[in-house]
């Protein structure tokens, strides 16, 4: 019977070519494959984005996917940031993968009894066809967080006086709205959702996702944050990264990591201003210092961003300088990271959690307002930079040295520190085999192989 089901089964995983959708994307499709009931997993997506999902895979090993490349059907423009923008919003191109989709959905249903197709949200229009193939049945994976997904219904939804909300100026932004919005006739057709997130952190959240005036009659399963399970770690091969090495020298949580993302491109002055805060905190720090992504982040043209004079000079020993890709989770997983200065992205939230490193909170778009809401105000393990209604304010010296001396040099840093570590602990007991989350992976699992 389960060799049946094995060559009757056939998942397809559509990701939103950004890194940010990528990588749970591609997590989860480790995670999938893992079921022995499931063969082929394929992801697809443009060739450049595969590669780039593949290199910039953390943890999971990838060895059973099937990576299929769509090719696109115009030449896709790369255009560096803007660093001097006040609105850091990433325009992504979505490129126009309909066809070439519907044509792969379409050429393997003819060979599967079954196709199920997870889809990222923002990719509803492209995988749309679904809904014309009798044997194929599709499920969004959300990978933002479920407070940012409400706040996407809050205006016309009755909450009960238990939801807390953001203000209003924190809410979801314009821009992100009006990109969802897009997508809203074409996600009508999915039969259920996947939510990248937790009901130990979310669950009134979750709840209200789940009412039928949203969910109508689809199913849903909360089964992160995704991790992997036994088997699924890639095998250690040749020297850790150099930031690695450098924490290895630092005394216990004394370093605080600092990165913004992947949809993030500063400024000089903000460079510069948050360079000095840094050193005159006198606190150790790792600083990944790199642009945003651009559609080809493989055509070798990198802005090489400017430091104070001698900064590096002045601080070493103190601070690391990384402008390249950097482990992010085996930083937050360091023992001596002691904090985590972030964006608020979603993964990077969920990351931080897990590892137990209490947040520094700089949102600059989409749901980081919402994430950095939740962090500080729901569950109290993290701190604000810059309150959200002075976005379009640099975040001067003297702000970043407060902030970092009170998450890293406190009695209230040190609560903040305790609250995180015990919310990773019961967290990480959820992604385990035969925890709230690892149950609920199980439970979709047996739904789609029914």
């Amino acid at each position: 019977m389960e060799q049946q089901a094995h060559e009757n089964i056939c998942v397809i995983v559509v990701p939103f070519p950004a890194q940010g959708h990528l990588n749970p994307m591609l997590q989860l499709s480790c995670l999938i494959s893992s079921y022995a009931n499931i063969n082929p997993v394929y992801f697809v997506g443009s060739a450049i984005h595969n590669h780039q999902a593949r290199v910039r895979l953390n943890d999971f090993n990838p060895a059973k996917i099937h990576f299929h490349d769509i090719p696109t059907p115009t030449i896709v423009p790369s255009p560096s940031p803007d660093p001097n923008s006040l609105n850091k919003f990433p325009i992504h191109l979505q490129p126009a993968l309909r066809e070439p989709m519907a044509a792969f959905i379409n050429d393997v249903s003819q060979r599967f009894k079954r196709v199920v197709v997870l889809n990222d949200p923002l990719m509803a229009v492209v995988v749309q066809d679904v809904a014309s193939i009798p044997n194929a049945e599709s499920y969004a994976i959300n990978v933002i967080s479920a407070i940012s997904e409400v706040s996407l219904f809050s205006s016309f939804l009755k909450l009960p006086d238990k939801i807390k909300l953001p203000p209003f100026e924190w809410l979801t932004s314009d821009e992100f709205q009006d990109v969802m919005a897009l997508q809203t006739c074409a996600a009508s057709f999915r039969d259920g959702d996947i939510y990248n997130t937790c009901r130990l952190i979310e669950g009134p959240y979750i709840d209200i996702l789940e009412r039928k005036g949203i969910a109508r009659n689809r199913k849903s399963w909360a089964i992160g944050p995704i991790s992997p399970a036994d088997g699924l770690l890639l095998p250690y091969e040749g020297r850790p990264h150099e930031c690695l090495e450098w924490l290895d020298k630092q005394e216990p949580k004394s370093v605080i990591y600092v990165s913004f993302g992947t949809t993030i491109t500063l400024s000089d002055e903000e460079i510069k201003e948050l360079a000095l805060g840094l050193e005159q905190s006198k606190m150790k720090f790792i600083w990944v210092l790199r642009d945003a992504d651009k559609c080809d982040v493989f055509d070798g043209q990198v802005r090489r961003v400017e430091l104070p004079q001698r900064f590096e000079e002045r601080l070493e020993g103190v601070g690391l300088v990384v402008r390249d890709w950097a482990p992010q989770p085996q930083i937050l997983g360091h023992p001596s990271t002691g904090g985590f200065m972030s964006h608020c992205g979603w993964n990077s939230c969920l990351e931080s959690i897990t590892m137990g490193v209490p947040i520094a909170a700089l949102p600059m778009h989409t749901d980081q307002p919402a994430n950095t809401w939740l962090i500080t105000e729901i569950l109290k393990i993290g701190v604000v930079v810059r309150e959200w209604k002075q976005r379009t304010e640099v975040v001067r010296a003297s702000t970043v040295e407060n902030v970092v001396k009170r998450l890293m040099a406190s009695e209230e840093g040190d609560e903040i520190r305790k609250r995180a570590g015990e919310l990773s602990a019961a967290v990480r007991r959820a992604t385990q085999e035969g925890g709230a989350s690892r149950l609920e992976l199980d439970n979709f699992i047996a739904h789609i192989t029914r």
